[in-house]
């Protein structure tokens, strides 16, 4: 078997392009038992994000477009469409390629955690699916391990990169526990949408987020958790906040130092940690003058990104160390297996066997010789070709006098077995 990879991402194709090919959670299973059922694709594995769609496959010999002719007829794409969107990886290269990606090196964010979890839910659906066998179980637990000992041994993510990410981090550093947080996000666009995601993985304990126009907060906590408010609701929503993110389009700021300081009041002078994303700023400068107000400009937190992208930039190099050396344990390991397998050894060549008399078989329709004149010469060239090698051996065998093999063949085929050699 050939271990292969397919896939395209944020890199090489255009969101229209990635649209076309994705492939959601409702529609994996009866994916995967698709591509499993290709000739010649024994295992199967299927990725699917907003920035990515790639298939993890073990092919027969002759199966190797497999999985790229599939992934054109499932979307109903011209043969070729893909072809100058599509990276293939083979073998080595398609272990690297993974490894990769669940370390987050490939990702649009350097660096990024989401991915992990992403690969863990396409191996559920795999594994659920019983598209997986023993290479892609392996080579997957393989990547879960890889992924956590570069979270351990390097910094590539110690350091936050996106603004969304870094006002959550930066409101862990000031809250002891940030679960028993409540957390108020004003605005609806995607800058505050990642922060509630961000901030639901944390299990906060409150999610508000408010919005001039409800229906568009609706949208954001019905991807994520939480409760839509209005803005108008602003006032009694800002007293119970611990935490405040805001980033709308407004020509001026909606939260000013009087509507700040009566909320303190309300909240007995509990502090509050507060970032304002927006350009121009949704928080009045003079918010900061107040005690017990901790307040961040989209400058503070860019600060924070630069030196966050030089930490990562660093730690990808020892991460890619890392991946490399165990890209050679994790090849070691298979050729290990096949030496060590025979039974493995000897299906693999079965197959290659198989696929050889199949393909002069259709070879014979298509030059128009009938169906049943090809059906009779693939039953007998393959019965010849499978027993080829056995008969031989058993011939040494009894030429050599090695009764022990010979009474191994003999129950093996069910045949009574002669004490005679």
């Amino acid at each position: 078997m050939t271990l292969i990879a397919y896939g395209l991402n944020h890199l090489t194709a255009p969101v229209a392009l990635r649209e076309q090919v994705a492939i959601a959670d409702d529609q994996l299973t009866d994916a995967l038992h698709e591509l499993r059922a290709q000739p010649g694709i024994e295992e199967a594995l299927i990725l699917s994000t907003c920035n990515r769609t790639e298939l993890y496959c073990s092919v027969a010999a002759g199966a190797e477009d497999t999985p790229a002719d599939w992934l054109h007829e499932r979307h109903c794409l011209a043969p070729g469409r893909l072809d100058d969107f599509l990276q293939r990886w083979r073998e080595q290269d398609a272990v690297r390629h993974l490894f990769r990606v669940s370390a987050g090196l490939e990702s649009m964010v350097l660096g990024e955690p989401q991915i992990l979890g992403q690969i863990k839910d396409a191996y559920q659906h795999a594994h659920q699916a019983q598209t997986l066998n023993i290479t892609l179980e392996r080579l997957l637990q393989h990547t879960f391990a890889v992924a956590k000992r570069v979270r351990t041994d390097t910094r590539i993510g110690a350091q936050p990169v996106s603004v969304a990410y870094t006002a959550v981090r930066l409101a862990e550093r000031l809250f002891t526990d940030i679960a028993h947080a409540q957390v108020l996000l004003i605005g609806a666009g995607e800058t505050i949408e990642l922060a509630a995601r961000h901030l639901t993985e944390r299990k906060v304990a409150r999610l508000v987020v408010a919005n001039r126009t409800l229906g568009n907060a609706l949208t954001v906590v019905q991807r994520t958790g939480g409760l839509a408010v209005p803005l108008s609701d602003l006032p009694t929503q800002l007293a119970a906040a611990d935490i405040v993110i805001s980033s709308t389009a407004s020509h001026a700021p909606i939260i000013d130092r009087g509507m700040v300081r009566q909320a303190l009041v309300k909240r007995r002078h509990r502090p509050m940690f507060m970032v304002d994303l927006a350009v121009p700023r949704d928080i009045a400068p003079a918010v900061a003058e107040l005690r017990d107000v901790f307040l961040y400009s989209i400058d503070d937190l860019h600060q924070v990104m630069d030196e966050g992208k030089r930490a990562r930039q660093a730690a990808a190099q020892e991460a890619q160390t890392l991946i490399e050396l165990q890209v050679e344990r994790f090849q070691a390991w298979r050729q290990a297996l096949a030496a060590h397998n025979p039974v493995q050894t000897l299906r693999h060549a079965a197959e290659m066997q198989r696929d050889e008399v199949l393909a002069r078989a259709q070879a014979m329709i298509a030059h128009g010789k009938s169906p049943d004149e090809a059906l009779a010469f693939l039953a007998n060239t393959l019965t010849n070709k499978l027993l080829h090698t056995p008969s031989v051996k058993l011939r040494e065998a009894a030429a050599q006098g090695d009764a022990e093999l010979l009474r191994a063949a003999a129950r093996l085929y069910g045949c009574p077995a002669s004490d005679e050699s």
